[in-house]
């Protein structure tokens, strides 16, 4: 990693105050670069633009941006009513700006990050439509429903795995529903920050659902020509509610996850859809952009695959048959799943298999209860993603373990149950 000239942020300050669920009022954060030797560069090493170590919320002691210098990355398309925009105290650490550029992340500090007695630093990578606030330090950031249920906890596995002796990281994506290829670099960026900072040669990484599938593509050097292979800097990986095998949650059930989308529907989730028009009050939507193929979510269709060999569709939901095979239904118009299946990299990761030196673990729920959310009910699932997938250790050359415990999907991060799993596997000899 290396430092930049003048990595010093700006001194205003921007608030945001929308939020998925409600506002977040009163942020007032103040930035100061620390001033250190710089640190010399190599040709994938991660620069530093700004560090934060003033009035951040949540728990965390500092916060760090950085950019990968390479080239690849680009500046991904966000959703242009703000859906998907950074809000809260992370706009600031994004140097004020609610869209940036996939070339930046950010790095948490938790309390005792440096002075904990656990050898082996821990990275928290979270998943689509989170941060590191909310999916590791406040799951009530967002407020009631937030979390899954109508109450959240206003602390998680940050200060749980900081009391029990760890030393813990977070990083946070600048794209919610960011290309996979990226998220997956950055991971191997935030480890050689880490083992720099703490003097450590391996990491442990605990993954959560879609930022599971992209640090299992890292450790099995599932990469562009650009990209970075596995540099042996993992420990152990935690995947909570990884679709190790894939997801068709979207497409299984009629209309049920477009109307909560399109934007004529009242929609206001920063997810895709399987249809390309759509019946809002009566008139028809044309919605192209609100699809897999859109450049809003270019991480989403990596994951998919078809599972409706394994469970069968509800043929009671509207428009079932043409939402996952294609056509037009009486209300609605999609291509179906395969139309969408080209950018998948689950068999690709799956066969790929994960390095030998990588003890992998699999954390899946089996309670299909996530509020306000269409739930998955047609086979075993979170409420999200089927156990079956989340189960699967196709390709998991060091197997750890898994592990199905009495929690939705949303719950994976931070209900008790999750926690204590956790912490016994990253504590185990």
């Amino acid at each position: 990693m290396c430092t930049e000239d003048n990595p010093r942020p700006s001194a205003s300050t921007t608030r945001r105050t929308s939020r998925l669920v409600r506002s977040l009022t009163g942020f007032v954060l103040s930035a100061a670069f620390l001033g250190a030797a710089p640190i010399p560069c190599f040709a994938t090493s991660p620069v530093l633009e700004g560090t934060y170590t003033t009035s951040i919320s949540n728990g965390w002691v500092q916060v760090e941006r950085w950019r990968d210098p390479g080239t690849a990355f680009t500046q991904e398309t966000f959703p242009p009513d703000g859906r998907g925009n950074q809000t809260g105290q992370r706009v600031t650490f994004f140097n004020g700006i609610a869209t940036p550029n996939s070339a930046r992340f950010l790095l948490y500090y938790a309390p005792s990050w440096n002075t904990n007695p656990k050898t082996t630093p821990v990275l928290l990578v979270h998943g689509a439509n989170q941060d590191a606030d909310l999916a590791w330090a406040n799951p009530n950031d967002e407020g009631g429903y937030g979390c899954g249920q109508a109450s959240c906890p206003t602390t998680g596995l940050m200060q749980s795995l900081v009391a029990s002796g760890f030393k813990v990281f977070a990083i946070g994506y600048p794209h919610k529903n960011g290309d996979g290829y990226f998220w997956a670099e950055q991971i191997e960026d935030a480890i050689q920050v880490i083992k720099s900072r703490t003097g450590a040669l391996t990491v442990d990484v605990v993954s959560w659902s879609k930022g599971a599938f992209n640090a299992r593509m890292y450790v099995s050097s599932v990469k562009q020509s650009w990209g970075t292979a596995y540099q042996s800097d993992i420990r152990r990986l935690i995947m909570a509610g990884g679709p190790n095998n894939g997801i068709d949650l979207s497409f299984r059930h009629g209309w049920n996850f477009s109307l909560p989308v399109y934007p004529a529907c009242g929609g206001t989730i920063d997810g895709p859809t399987p249809h390309d028009q759509l019946v809002c009050y009566g008139v028809w939507q044309n919605g192209p952009q609100w699809t897999y193929s859109s450049a809003y979510f270019p991480g989403s269709a990596q994951m998919l695959k078809r599972w409706d060999s394994v469970y069968s569709l509800p043929s009671s939901e509207q428009d079932w048959y043409t939402t996952y095979y294609g056509g037009l239904g009486f209300y609605t118009h999609g291509n179906g799943i395969v139309a969408y299946m080209g950018p998948s990299l689950v068999d690709t990761v799956r066969t790929a298999g994960t390095s030998s030196s990588v003890k992998v673990y699999n954390l899946c729920g089996n309670m299909n209860n996530i509020a306000l959310l269409h739930n998955e009910h047609t086979g075993p699932s979170d409420g999200v993603l089927f156990i079956a997938s989340c189960n699967d250790s196709t390709g998991i050359t060091n197997f750890g373990g898994s592990a199905v415990i009495a929690v939705n999907h949303l719950g994976l991060g931070w209900n008790t149950p999750a926690v204590n799993q956790i912490t016994a596997w990253l504590s185990a000899p």
